[in-house]
């Protein structure tokens, strides 16, 4: 006969807590020892909206900021008897047992809740597991810290990436949300981003936003390709703009999908106020935009200590002498990164207006096609041969043009 597993904890073992959601906020609560128990804990309190007081004669770096910003009181001393009076909870994360022992005792006296670090068994509340995901809480108890982390972790995991089926009432209603969907990685989209993706009940996606999210989706979700969109007698973000504005006014919630960042080059600004003016709501969500992440990836930091204090990110979308906004002379006199993008129909235009005003032909360049995906390619040039070749290459968008010392930076 096998002999049973030891429960890992024996001191919590046959104790079954009684799960609650304590509501703190404008409430009392005692946290005693600021080390790195308490610096863990200590963000969801501040969440939580609770008034906190923080006895401990010394703290790590992190719990000292937050009382710097006046999220806790800070009281600098040892603990002492009449502490806990008027608290409605305490945590004890020291680590001298006779402490622990003595605010366990008040809080007994006086009916507080209290959670031990160092004792679960001695304390009258434990710390669960927490994690978050679309406005729900997952708390996970089982007496082991660390078996109960691993299980919040796969539960949280499992609700964001979708792999976790849980039906629930969305109660966010019709609308717009404009999504950044990152720069070409399905994994590079924010974890907001996937989450209102997976509630959508039509996808209006750009050509750049990343593909292999669209197979993901539920049958019942439209997909709307907006380079397909009729455009009849509306300039193409006209009809962009009054495909989302009636779907939403239909009822349903719709993601704009885009590439990179919408409000980098991706005209976020243009549909945000269409649907402002047609009193649809709208929910913005950022997104890592290539002029940073594609440069990454190929292995350019855009900003360099001692060798560049600023980049500056161009729309090569419109080429100098044509209705380009740039002040392109401005541009040739700075010394930091620049970064193109849509600029590679431009860039032997770009590249000469450069020179012309003063940036030296030898200044090197990188072209990184395709970036953060499988397909990612990068060549090099100067910005004198940079134009012969992206031509000689058959360099073809989308593509990222970074020019700068930071290009070479990995064979300095």
């Amino acid at each position: 006969m096998t002999a049973p597993t030891p429960h890992p904890h024996p001191s919590t073992q046959g104790i079954t807590p009684y799960p609650v959601g304590l509501l703190l906020s404008g409430r009392r609560v005692v946290v005693i020892g600021g080390g790195q128990v308490a610096q863990r804990r200590l963000p969801a309190l501040i969440a939580s909206g609770a008034e906190i007081h923080l006895i401990s004669p010394a703290t790590t770096p992190a719990v000292s900021a937050m009382a710097d910003a006046g999220e806790l009181t800070w009281h600098r001393r040892p603990y002492a008897d009449g502490d806990l009076a008027d608290t409605w909870y305490a945590l004890v994360a020291t680590d001298d047992p006779d402490v622990n022992t003595a605010v366990s005792a008040e809080a007994e006296r006086l009916r507080v809740f209290c959670s031990r670090s160092d004792d679960a068994s001695a304390a009258t509340a434990w710390t669960p597991a927490s994690g978050h995901d679309s406005g729900a809480t997952v708390a996970v108890l089982t007496g082991d810290p660390r078996h109960s982390a691993a299980l919040r972790d796969s539960i949280v995991a499992g609700l964001r990436d979708g792999s976790l089926a849980a039906r629930q009432y969305r109660a966010r209603g019709a609308g717009v949300a404009l999504v950044g969907g990152g720069p070409g990685d399905p994994d590079l989209i924010t974890v907001r981003g996937r989450r209102l993706l997976a509630d959508a009940d039509v996808v209006v996606a750009d050509r750049l936003a990343p593909r292999e999210l669209l197979a993901e989706l539920p049958p019942h979700v439209e997909v709307i390709d907006a380079s397909k969109i009729p455009y009849g007698r509306y300039m193409a973000q006209e009809a962009i703009n009054r495909t989302l504005i009636e779907h939403a006014e239909a009822g349903k919630f719709v993601v704009r999908l885009k590439g990179g960042d919408p409000y980098v080059f991706g005209r976020g600004g243009e549909e945000l106020l269409a649907c402002l003016e047609a009193g649809v709501p709208v929910t913005v969500v950022p997104g890592i935009s290539s002029s940073i992440s594609v440069p990454a990836a190929a292995g350019i930091p855009v900003t360099h200590r001692g060798l560049t204090h600023e980049f500056t990110v161009i729309s090569g979308h419109v080429g100098p002498g044509e209705r380009s906004l740039t002040n392109w002379q401005a541009v040739a006199g700075m010394t930091g990164t620049l970064v193109l993008l849509m600029a590679v129909d431009k860039i032997a235009a770009i590249a000469a207006e450069l020179i012309a005003h003063g940036r030296d032909g030898a200044t090197p360049v990188a072209v990184v096609q395709e970036g953060t995906t499988a397909a990612q390619r990068r060549i090099d040039a100067t910005l004198a041969t940079v134009g012969e070749t992206v031509r000689a290459e058959g360099i073809k968008p989308p593509a990222v043009i970074v020019i700068g010392d930071v290009v070479d930076i990995l064979g300095t």
